[in-house]
């Protein structure tokens, strides 16, 4: 067996719904949104930052290096036990059970809950130990071995051991009556040799002994041990809820957060619907600081809920909150105030998260009622890649950036964000706002108004009319929303814009699927391997058309494979290119349609210790502490 070092491997994580445009985060480990770091381009890689482009005119040209320097100059002190972080988010958990959240207002609470067996450091971007303390792997890239920490309990004092990671990926993440969001990162496909066919098969997870994982995979997979740092759950608490098929509606928001239980640094101390959630210290986490003093150092995180976007601002301004995702509308508004609110901006260029419009291509019926999901006109229009095209030229991104973030914005082209360094592909193709183009387009395909009303009728004669929805509770994407849809009718589409919560949204595109246009966000990382969850036809996010049994279509077959390919690639070009190309097609075909990137602004008091911007974020929130206690 080769022997690696933890400190050298990379994985890949989950892409989140997300209900903000600009997310607040700390860093990879245990905070709101997990980010998926780059993998290496040899079997025994040794990892380093994914390379990140030139900056777009709008952000300061020295950003990334300077960034990259924090992070090399950055040396944890010894801090003081005791204090709050407080921050006002519009977000409120939809679910307390983690392993089948798909939301980012869910995951934003319960990932202070958890460890994985591995951990993504903020200030690197590579894999360091967590639950697992080393591990080995074969030769062939198959087989690998991990040691478990023996010091480490569950909150409510039963020990951490190899059967419970046995527990989470046999009994849950692999049973295909749990919807665990985290299924597709553990989805190993391959093609059969003889049949020319894709297949799938798990990995085998076998508990040798209390404090030892084998894990054996049916093909090499590039991001493995990145993947590794997904949550593991108590085998004790949660099995009986397996066996008896509740565990779906366990740990919901009704629960008692007493019971909610994992080995993370904190724990949920209350929680009161429209509120606020009070995440409290675990005074028995087995991380120490070098001077053996217990981690993590705060004493509470708190989440006050607020109504939307202006009430967290006007919170932070009051001096409420302790932190602030700042939009690029606030920014003029609080850099002058930096000095006498005893707070930073930090500024940290292009978001990985991406933004866009949808449109509902599933062309299936529900369970309920027997109706199809769409009227068979509409489907007929979306599934149009010509429309989608037109419909791409409507979107005005210079106008967002400019009237709606407020010049702190970047126009997004690619499914893969710049922030991605070179899995980027900068050469797709792009659409330029051009209404007379758009109405080209239709006219072309004989979409046409022929009643004069100022509505396009298709080719049937059918006028068409459609809903687009977003959430209001965002009020940036509320008025990309707005922008879009009026640009929409200026080409003769009837397009209904409604506002609704962002649980709503979420039921739509994961449950009842009743939906006809929508404006979302997903989260996003350093590897674009987590976007498998959402590119892959067969996966439930695959958000026009999820859980497809076979591609509809030849270009969403060959995304499909090139998804596949680029997560058993080992060689960095090879990976690249493969991801290039899925770029290209989805440019090309247009299944969602790309808005603006936010730029990463963040406003922090200057009152915590162990805290410095870096790429991947400001902290590792276990060692944050209060420099005014």
């Amino acid at each position: 067996m080769k022997r690696i070092l933890p400190m050298l491997a990379l994985t890949a994580c989950l892409l989140i719904l997300a209900a903000c445009l600009n997310p607040t985060d700390g860093g990879p480990v245990n905070t709101p949104i997990p980010t998926v770091p780059s993998p290496t381009a040899t079997a025994a890689p040794t990892a380093t930052p994914t390379p990140v482009p030139t900056p777009t005119p709008t952000s300061e040209p020295t950003i990334v290096e300077r960034l990259r320097n924090n992070a090399e100059e950055f040396e944890y002190a010894i801090g003081k036990q005791g204090g709050s972080l407080t921050l006002a988010t519009i977000s409120e958990p939809l679910t307390f059970n983690l392993a089948i959240a798909a939301d980012a207002s869910s995951t934003g609470v319960l990932g202070y809950l958890y460890d994985g067996l591995t951990e993504t450091s903020w200030l690197t971007d590579q894999v360091e130990p967590s639950l697992a303390e080393s591990w080995e792997r074969s030769d062939d890239g198959l087989t690998w071995t991990f040691h478990l920490r023996s010091d480490v309990t569950w909150h409510d004092g039963q020990p951490f051991t190899a059967s419970d990671v046995d527990f989470t990926f046999n009994r849950i993440i692999y049973n295909h009556d749990i919807p665990a969001s985290s299924r597709p990162a553990f989805h190993f496909r391959y093609l059969d040799e003889e049949s020319g066919e894709w297949e799938e098969a798990p990995m085998t997870v076998t508990a040798l002994d209390d404090y030892t994982v084998q894990c054996v995979l049916p093909v090499p997979f590039a991001t493995f041990l990145r993947t590794m740092g997904t949550a593991i759950y108590p085998q004790h608490i949660l099995e009986k809820h397996v066996d008896d098929g509740t565990f779906v509606t366990t740990w919901d928001v009704n629960t008692d957060p007493s019971e909610i239980i994992g080995t993370g640094p904190f724990t949920i101390g209350s929680y009161v619907p429209g509120e606020r959630v009070v995440i409290q210290r675990n005074p028995d986490y087995w991380l120490n600081d070098e001077e053996g003093n217990s981690l993590p150092y705060l004493d509470e995180i708190v989440h006050v809920i607020v109504d939307d976007l202006a009430a967290e601002l006007a919170s932070f301004k009051a001096g409420e909150s302790d932190v602030h995702g700042v939009l690029g509308e606030e920014l003029a508004e609080l850099e002058p105030l930096q000095q006498d609110g005893n707070f930073t901006i930090h500024r940290r260029g292009p978001a990985f998260g991406t933004t866009f419009m949808g449109f509902n291509m599933n062309p299936g019926t529900s369970a309920d009622t027997g109706e199809p999901y769409l009227a068979p006109e509409k489907l007929k229009w979306f599934q149009n890649t010509e429309f989608r095209q037109a419909v791409a030229h409507t979107v005005d991104k210079s106008t967002i950036i400019d009237q709606v973030q407020h010049g702190a914005g970047y126009p997004q082209w690619s499914s893969i964000s710049p922030a991605a360094g070179d899995f980027h592909n900068p050469d797709v193709r792009k659409y330029e706002f051009d209404l007379e183009e758009a109405n080209d387009i239709l006219d072309g395909i004989g979409w046409t108004d022929t009643n004069g009303d100022g509505i396009r009728e298709d080719d049937e004669g059918n006028e068409i009319a459609f809903s687009l929805v977003t959430n209001g509770d965002n009020s940036v994407r509320a008025e990309v929303g707005r922008l879009i849809s009026e640009n929409m009718r200026e080409i003769g589409l009837d397009v209904d814009y409604t506002l609704v919560e962002f649980g709503e949204l979420v039921a739509q595109l994961t449950a009842t699927y009743d939906w006809e246009a929508m404006i979302i966000g997903f989260t996003g990382g350093t590897d674009p391997h987590g976007g498998i969850t959402f590119w892959h036809s067969a996966e439930g996010l695959h958000l026009w058309y999820p859980n497809q049994p076979s591609p509809a279509t030849e270009w969403e077959a060959e995304i499909d494979e090139l998804y596949v390919k680029a997560s058993q690639e080992l060689d960095r070009e090879t990976r690249v290119g493969y991801y290039h190309r899925a770029q290209a097609l989805a440019a090309e075909n247009v299944p969602v349609i790309y808005t603006t990137l936010s730029e990463r602004i963040s406003a922090v008091r200057n009152v915590f210790g162990n805290s410095t911007p870096t790429l991947y974020g400001l902290w590792d929130i276990r060692y944050l502490y209060r420099t005014d206690q």
